[in-house]
C-alpha cells in the first residue's frame, strides 16, 4: 500500500464516488475525480493514469485493503462502479491488514524511547492497543538507540520542551564545570539538542541578549519565569548547525578552511563517515591524503581530531594547530611525568586499600 499523500487523496476520492448513488462512475470519471482532487489538494495538474487508478481499485477490494463491496454495472459497452451495500465507506471500517501491520511498526519503534520524558503516553497507548494488535508477541528487540537513560538532567526536557512550545521564559540554576558555586539564569528557551549522549537547550540570555547553549545534565532547578518571553526572530536552527561540529558556536566564530593530512588507513572511516558535511578529498599520495573542510573550529572539532591519534594532522589553520599540539603535549607529558614504577608503586597502594 503506498503511504503517500496522493494515494490516501485517491482512496477517499473512489470511496466518495462508489457511495454516491446519484451518478454513474465509469473508469474515465473516477479518473477525472482523483485527478482533480490531487489537483485541488496540491496544485499538480499532471493527471492520474487509467492503471494507477485501477490499481488502487485492486488494493481497495483486497485483504490488505478494506475488502470494499464493489459492484462492476454494464451500461451498453462500458462499465461503472458502485457499492452493492449503500452504507458502507472505507472510513467506517476497522483498521485493514496494511494499516494495521504499519501502526504495529510505528508503536513498536516508539516503544524503544520508554522511559524517555515526552514519551510516557507510549506506555498507556501501548498497552491499550496490545490487546487488539497483539503487539505483545513482537517485542522481539530488533533495534537499540544510543541513548543513556542514566544521564543526568533528562528530567529537564519535558519542562524546557513544553517552555519551548508554549514560548514561556524559564528561570534556571545552573553550576558548570568551571564554576564552584551554581548561578540563577532568565532564560528564553528555542532549541533542545543532543549531541554525543548529551542533551543540551539553545536560547537567549535575558541578561546578556546573547544566544548560548546549557547542558542539562549542569541544570540544578527549573521554574517558570514571570519575564516576557522573548522569541526566536534571527536565527534558523536547520542552519544553525552547518558550519560546526557538535554545539559550541561562539558568537565570534567564523568559517575556516581546516587542511588536515590523514592516513591511507584511516581514510576509508573518514569517507565513509566524512568529519564534517563540507569534507572534500584534496590531494592522494602513497601513505597520506589531504582534506579540507569548511567549518568553524571549536572544542568538538579538536576532541574528534584527537580521537584518530595519530592518523590525522593538521596543517592548516595555524591556530588550530597549535591547540591541537599543546594538547597532545599535554597528554605526553602525563606518560613521561611518572615512571612505569612509580605507576606501579600506586597501583599497589590502590589494592591495598
Amino acid at each position: 500500500m503506498a503511504t503517500n499523500k496522493h494515494a490516501i487523496i485517491r482512496y477517499q476520492t473512489l470511496d466518495k464516488c462508489f457511495r454516491n448513488p446519484g451518478r454513474k462512475y465509469f473508469i474515465e470519471d473516477l479518473v477525472e475525480a482523483c485527478s482533480i482532487a490531487i489537483y485541488e489538494f496540491s496544485g499538480n495538474n499532471n493527471g492520474i493514469k487509467r492503471r494507477q487508478v485501477l490499481e488502487d481499485i485492486k488494493f481497495m477490494e483486497s485483504t490488505q485493503g478494506w475488502n470494499i463491496p464493489l459492484e462492476r454495472i454494464r451500461d451498453g459497452h462500458r462499465v461503472y462502479f458502485k457499492y452493492d451495500d449503500k452504507s458502507f465507506s472505507i472510513n467506517n471500517q476497522p483498521l485493514n491488514e496494511t494499516e494495521e501491520i504499519q501502526l504495529k511498526e510505528a508503536l513498536l519503534t516508539l516503544s524503544r524511547f520508554k522511559g524517555m520524558p515526552q514519551f510516557e503516553w507510549v506506555d498507556e497507548i501501548y498497552a491499550r492497543l496490545d490487546s487488539g494488535l497483539g503487539l505483545s508477541h513482537y517485542n522481539e528487540k530488533i533495534i537499540e538507540f544510543d541513548q543513556n537513560n542514566y544521564l543526568k538532567g533528562l528530567e529537564f526536557i519535558s519542562p524546557i520542551y513544553n517552555s519551548i512550545l508554549y514560548k514561556k521564559a524559564i528561570q534556571i540554576e545552573y553550576k558548570s564545570f568551571k564554576k564552584d558555586i551554581s548561578q540563577s539564569i532568565i532564560f528564553h528557551p528555542y532549541f533542545l539538542k543532543q549531541y554525543n549522549n548529551r542533551w543540551y537547550v539553545f536560547g537567549k540570555n535575558d541578561a546578556s541578549q546573547f544566544i548560548m547553549n546549557l547542558a542539562l545534565d549542569r541544570i540544578t532547578s527549573i521554574e517558570e519565569s514571570k519575564n516576557k518571553y522573548l522569541p526566536n526572530k534571527t536565527i534558523d536552527f536547520d542552519e544553525y548547525f552547518e558550519d560546526i561540529i557538535g554545539v559550541t558556536l561562539s558568537n565570534e566564530g567564523k568559517v575556516e578552511k581546516v587542511v588536515i593530512k590523514a592516513s591511507n588507513e584511516l581514510l576509508p572511516y573518514i569517507k565513509t563517515k566524512p568529519i564534517h558535511g563540507s569534507q572534500k578529498l584534496k590531494e592522494q599520495g602513497l601513505l597520506h591524503t589531504l582534506i579540507t573542510l569548511d567549518i568553524i573550529p571549536n572544542y568538538e572539532l579538536e576532541s574528534l581530531i584527537l580521537s584518530f591519534a595519530e592518523g590525522v594532522e593538521v596543517l592548516h589553520p595555524k591556530s588550530l594547530r597549535d591547540k591541537i599540539k599543546k594538547r597532545v603535549e599535554l597528554n605526553f607529558s602525563n606518560y613521561i611525568t611518572n615512571s612505569a614504577d612509580e605507576l606501579h608503586t600506586k597501583e599497589l597502594n590502590l589494592h591495598h586499600e
